[in-house]
C-alpha cells in the first residue's frame, strides 16, 4: 500500500472511531470520511469495496448522510449508477453538524428539563426547591447553547468567524 493510501485509510478509520464518540455510527462516519478525501464521486459499490461493508449498511448510511446534507447524490454523464460526493466546505460541514446535533441532542434535553422544571415548581420541600433551582440552571445553559448553535449554524463564515476569533483572543 502506498504512503498516500495508508494516510487515507488511517484518516477514514480514525474518523470512524471519532464519529462514534460524536453520536453517529462508525460506518456513517467512515463513509463520510472516505467521500471527504475522495477526489471524485464514488458509487455505492466502490464505497462497499473500500470499506468492506454490506450493501444494506452502505445504503442506510448513504441515505442518512444525504438527509443530513453532508453528502449529495450526483449523476455522471454516461453512467447508470448513482455516485456520491461529500460537501467539502469545512464551515458548511460544521454548520450542518451543529444544526443536526442541536436537533438530536440539545433540543430534546431542553424538553426533558422543561418538563421536570414544570413538575417541580410547586413542590415545597427544601430538596425539591434545590432540584428546581438546579434544573432551571441547567435549562438556562442548554437554552444558551441552543441559541449559540443556531446563530453559528445560520451564519456565513466570513461574517461570524472574525467575531468568534476576536472573542477568543
Amino acid at each position: 500500500m502506498s504512503e498516500l493510501a495508508e494516510i487515507k485509510d488511517n484518516f477514514v478509520t480514525q474518523w470512524g472511531a471519532l464519529g462514534s464518540q460524536w453520536g453517529i455510527n462508525r460506518t456513517m462516519a467512515m463513509i463520510h470520511a472516505l467521500l471527504l478525501v475522495s477526489p471524485k464521486p464514488l458509487t455505492t459499490d466502490e464505497i462497499m469495496a473500500e470499506l468492506s461493508i454490506s450493501r444494506g449498511n452502505a445504503n442506510t448510511n448513504l441515505r442518512d448522510l444525504v438527509s443530513w446534507g453532508l453528502i449529495r447524490q450526483v449523476i455522471l454523464k454516461g453512467e447508470r449508477k448513482d455516485h456520491y460526493e461529500a460537501e467539502k466546505d469545512t464551515w458548511k460541514i460544521f454548520c450542518i453538524v451543529a444544526r443536526e446535533r442541536k436537533r438530536r441532542e440539545t433540543e430534546p434535553a431542553s424538553q426533558v428539563l422543561k418538563d421536570c422544571i414544570d413538575r417541580s415548581k410547586d413542590l415545597k420541600s427544601a430538596e425539591a426547591k434545590e432540584l428546581h433551582k438546579q434544573l432551571t440552571s441547567l435549562n438556562d445553559f442548554v437554552t444558551l447553547a441552543n441559541t449559540i448553535m443556531e446563530k453559528v449554524a445560520s451564519r456565513e463564515q466570513s461574517a461570524l468567524l472574525p467575531k468568534i476569533l476576536k472573542v477568543l483572543s
